[in-house]
């Protein structure tokens, strides 16, 4: 890792930290994609919690993430101080002492896996420290650098939220479980390359191996298509299980036709076409693959919820 020392220096700070500067260093963006996921893998479950167990799993799921967060924060510092798209982040941009950072993700880690432990049951705890490890170190500290399947492996970690959710009510991984995180697993490749398109410079210039600087745009747009293409039977092969029910399964069909369009209009277009338009069809694709996540998990949630009245699932 880069030498941030000079993050540490508080006389090097333009001006002190704020309440919502901490907030941004837990990246709430992607927190909010974790809970909501988390959620869903909780309510989805056979086994309903007490509706206070339920809101402790997923407020210490929540500072799992969040302490995932911070470490990222802390770790990558050098390179976010390179890229446009995170230079303003607290660490770089010297709102937030890099050491600081460090602390609170710790801290935040020891609390939200402890306590989510004593909340639900010790499998749930263990898996959360897992994927706080897999994130803060496995990929951050070590795929994210060296290998262009970073995002590929690294997407793990995104992906075990609704697991957590789903252990944390019943103390052991289902089958749903297995297909909630393939979902997301399969998900996160074309979600990201397709940032990456229009984000190239960004990571050449910070020295990150993503597949658009390593193998090039026109090879990154063929796997977003192969990827997407993948990722199809998983939704619908879930949607078929107990958490779905018809809805989650019409949701599945029309999310991924219309993914499946975009990642072939993407896969058509060569660096010129996507140049002469700012990149209109790659950010479209991008915005509408965080979409595609919201509406597929909300279609599962809302199965769950119109069971008890005979209106979902099967």
């Amino acid at each position: 890792m880069s030498d941030i020392s000079a993050y540490d220096k508080p006389d090097s700070l333009p001006h002190e930290a704020g309440f919502g500067d901490y907030v941004q260093l837990l990246k709430p963006r992607v927190m909010s994609l974790v809970v909501f996921t988390a959620f869903v893998g909780l309510m989805v479950a056979p086994v309903r919690l007490h509706p206070v167990e339920s809101f402790a799993a997923i407020l210490f799921i929540a500072l799992g993430a969040g302490a995932s967060g911070a470490l990222n924060m802390w770790w990558d510092a050098d390179i976010d101080a390179v890229m446009k798209r995170t230079r303003s982040r607290p660490v770089p941009s010297g709102r937030i002492p890099a050491g600081e950072a460090m602390m609170l993700g710790l801290g935040l880690s020891f609390l939200s896996v402890m306590m989510l432990a004593l909340a639900t049951n010790i499998a749930a705890g263990l898996l959360l420290a897992f994927t706080i490890f897999f994130y803060a170190v496995i990929y951050t500290m070590g795929l994210k650098r060296w290998t262009p399947q970073n995002i590929v492996i690294g997407g793990a970690a995104g992906a075990f939220p609704p697991m957590i959710g789903w252990v944390a009510a019943t103390g052991h991984v289902g089958l749903e479980a297995v297909l909630m995180f393939a979902l997301i697993f399969m998900w996160t490749p074309p979600h990201f390359w397709a940032l990456a398109l229009f984000m190239k410079e960004d990571y050449h210039a910070a020295g990150v191996p993503m597949l658009t600087v390593t193998h090039g745009r026109k090879v990154t747009r063929a796997h977003i298509l192969g990827y997407t293409l993948a990722l199809v039977p998983v939704p619908v092969a879930a949607a078929l299980t107990s958490i779905g029910g018809p809805l989650s399964l019409a949701v599945a069909g029309a999310l991924n036709l219309w993914f499946v369009i975009g990642a072939v209009r993407i896969w058509r277009r060569d660096e010129e076409m996507a140049q002469a338009d700012g990149y209109r069809v790659e950010k479209r694709f991008f915005a509408f693959s965080i979409l595609y996540l919201f509406l597929q998990f909300g279609a599962f949630l809302a199965d769950a919820l119109l069971r008890p009245y005979g209106l979902g699932g099967w």
